[in-house]
């Protein structure tokens, strides 16, 4: 799938995992900055929040979302003994329509070049890549290694780890935008491809947003 829109700078939501009320209060902090779009990685279900008010949310905000393997297994009926799992009949219509709605990814253009949004990566949703993934790790994620020998896209927007992140390999920028769920480090990020940086921001204390880490995307990490 494609956006048929040039994006400059947009805000990022993470591995979502039912937190609505992570959800709402990232998505109006992202509004009064003036974001052009917001987009989020997907895995909205498997949590203690409420997942058809995140879906109400994610829709009525005009979100762009990708799925993400939670929710592929929701759609199947597979891994439901996991801690946390969301029942296929816990959800409204208009949530089973919308999960089964999402695209694998997604892409859209920069100033600088194409973007690829994802869950893990490219349509392999089960991939990882990690900060602390070095040498013999990079040389055999085959995802990676092919996306980098593809040139085709200058970002790679993604979720899975819960890892917050920004990595440069060649050409290719991968930015992990962490996650919402309580416990892991929960936060959201803007990235602004005009300026070329990524504003890393956290949670704490409840609901209160403060800023994290600002990071270049020319850097090499």
């Amino acid at each position: 799938m494609s956006l048929n829109k040039e994006l400059n700078i947009i805000g990022v939501i993470g591995d979502v995992h039912a937190e609505d009320k992570f959800l709402d209060k990232a998505v109006h902090f992202l509004k009064s900055k003036n974001v052009e779009k917001i987009v989020c990685v997907g895995d909205i279900v498997d949590g203690l929040g409420d997942v058809n008010e995140c879906c109400n949310t994610l829709m009525r905000e005009e979100i762009l979302v990708v799925s993400g393997n939670h929710a592929r297994w929701l759609l199947k009926n597979e891994m439901r003994s996991l801690k946390e799992a969301t029942q296929l009949d816990s959800l409204s219509e208009f949530s089973q329509s919308f999960l089964f709605s999402l695209p694998s990814t997604l892409d859209f253009s920069t100033p600088h070049g194409l973007a690829l949004l994802c869950h893990g990566l490219g349509k392999n949703d089960m991939v990882r890549l990690t900060p602390d993934d070095y040498g013999y790790a990079i040389d055999v994620n085959t995802d990676l290694q092919n996306l980098i020998r593809e040139q085709k896209y200058k970002y790679v927007i993604n979720g899975h780890t819960h890892y917050k992140m920004v990595r440069n390999f060649s050409k290719l920028t991968i930015i992990n935008a962490g996650t919402l769920k309580h416990g892991h480090e929960p936060g959201f990020l803007l990235i602004d491809f005009v300026q070329q940086f990524v504003q890393f921001y956290k949670f704490f204390a409840g609901f209160m947003i403060e800023d994290a880490e600002r990071v270049s995307l020319t850097t090499i990490r």
